[in-house]
């Protein structure tokens, strides 16, 4: 970790070592007090320093930390709203974004792993980066066969920076947690530390993508890029133009009407790629934050990044399918069952139904009907609901066994439901889940 991200952590911890609300008062009373400011722009001139400080050390960090902060930007619509300003502008430029590597050094690991003569396998390379990403950036270029690539390159000690960086986010997990309520971000670190091992291998990632690529090669509205070649250290795909996800969901635009047709064929197509992939290819797309897929001029979403992945050889467990149609018509005693069964509530643990359905309700809720639209206050009320004291929901959270099998499925369908909030979609879930989760449609829902 270099020196400017080292004292950008201890500045960062030094922030988020004060209760937020102690650190506005003292900063709006400095600020009546030298200024005669409004304490209200104070305060948000105080969040947008600290949102952009966050920013700077998880992007500096790259890495492990970086990738924690893309994780992160999918819940930003879980944010009350008096603080998501600063720290959803921030957050969101997290998804498709980083401070990038020199082109000399690109060149190194290109040659590294593509041999001394590695020119000689593209027409042309473009040496300013198009994208920038937790342990890798990404380059445009030709391959020698006229084909438009993309050339991911591997930052050079990745490895030893990812686990470096990943034992820096608990002091950033501070600052975070209080204005990202229902989310135990040291949770989300520690699972995300356990896989990325596995992806700074590109050639897993290869791998998984051919396979993606193949399953989806005549889908009409999603598309995978064609692996071309792939090392360690390199991996090279074919170009995919296309409109980022996330200047869809910009807040600017959250709401405009113009738009809500686009937002819900696109939360559609999100829904049905998630769904359908353990059935199609036996793995789980496992990073669904949204600057991984692109809306490209056909109409169709294509989809990047296939470095992190959750293996399904059989589909999804069908205990998962017939766990939520019990839920779902009202059959407690097979929902606490199954979830005991499942390992989800430990032997002796004394759950009520109440808690149960209260915890369960951002799962439920969207499969209840024939189209659900998710947004931002729903999901608010959601996440307020589980980190409440008083509701039930809460008390079960703080009993919830999350077993190993489950963690980065959990974390893919939460993620997911952030960015559907994002979009602001509505979508025909219940239909998707009945056609790609086993054991759901066996329930009159």
């Amino acid at each position: 970790m270099s020196d400017v991200a080292r004292n950008a952590v201890a500045r960062t911890a030094k922030l988020a070592s004060l209760p937020l609300g102690a650190a506005g008062r003292a900063t709006i009373g400095i600020g009546r007090r030298i200024g005669g400011r409004p304490a209200e722009m104070v305060t948000t001139e105080v969040q947008e320093r600290t949102a952009e400080q966050v920013f700077r050390v998880l992007g500096e960090l790259k890495g492990g930390a970086m990738k924690f902060g893309q994780a992160l930007s999918v819940f930003e619509a879980a944010m009350p709203e008096q603080f998501a300003g600063a720290y959803r502008a921030a957050l969101t430029r997290l998804q498709d974004s980083a401070p990038t590597m020199p082109a000399a050094t690109v060149h190194s690991v290109l040659a590294r792993d593509l041999g001394a003569d590695w020119r000689g396998r593209f027409q042309s390379l473009d040496d300013e980066p198009v994208a920038a990403a937790s342990i890798g950036q990404v380059h445009r270029g030709v391959w020698q066969d006229g084909r438009e690539v993309a050339v991911k390159a591997q930052y050079p000690g990745a490895g030893k920076a990812l686990r470096s960086d990943l034992g820096q986010i608990g002091r950033l997990s501070r600052l975070i947690a209080p204005v990202m309520p229902g989310i135990d971000v040291r949770a989300l670190a520690d699972e995300l530390s356990e896989r990325m091992v596995e992806e700074l291998d590109y050639r897993l990632e290869a791998r998984a993508q051919a396979a993606f690529a193949e399953a989806y090669a005549n889908e009409p509205d999603i598309a995978v890029p064609d692996v071309v070649h792939a090392t360690e250290h390199v991996l090279v795909t074919t170009w995919m133009p296309g409109r980022p996800l996330s200047s869809i969901i910009a807040p600017s635009s959250a709401n405009q009407d113009d738009e809500r047709e686009l937002r819900n064929t696109i939360g559609d197509q999100y829904v049905r790629f998630l769904f359908s992939g353990p059935a199609r290819t036996g793995m789980l797309h496992a990073d669904p934050h949204p600057g991984n897929y692109r809306l490209l001029d056909d109409g169709r979403m294509g989809v990047l990044d296939f470095g992190a992945v959750s293996r399904f050889p059989d589909g999804f467990p069908p205990s998962i399918g017939r766990l939520m149609g019990a839920a779902l018509v009202g059959d407690q005693d097979t929902v606490l069952a199954g979830l005991r069964d499942e390992g989800f509530i430990r032997p002796g643990t004394d759950v009520s139904a109440e808690a149960v359905y209260d915890y369960l309700a951002p799962f439920l809720e969207p499969a209840a009907g024939d189209r659900f639209h998710f947004t931002r206050d729903w999901l608010q009320q959601q996440f307020a609901r589980v980190s409440d004291p008083r509701s039930p929901g809460y008390s079960l959270s703080l009993k919830i066994n999350l077993p190993p099998a489950y963690l980065l499925l959990h974390r893919v369908w939460m993620g997911g439901i952030g960015v559907l909030a994002q979009l602001s979609a509505e979508v025909p879930v219940r239909s998707t889940l009945e056609q790609w989760l086993p054991g759901f449609a066996t329930h009159e829902v």
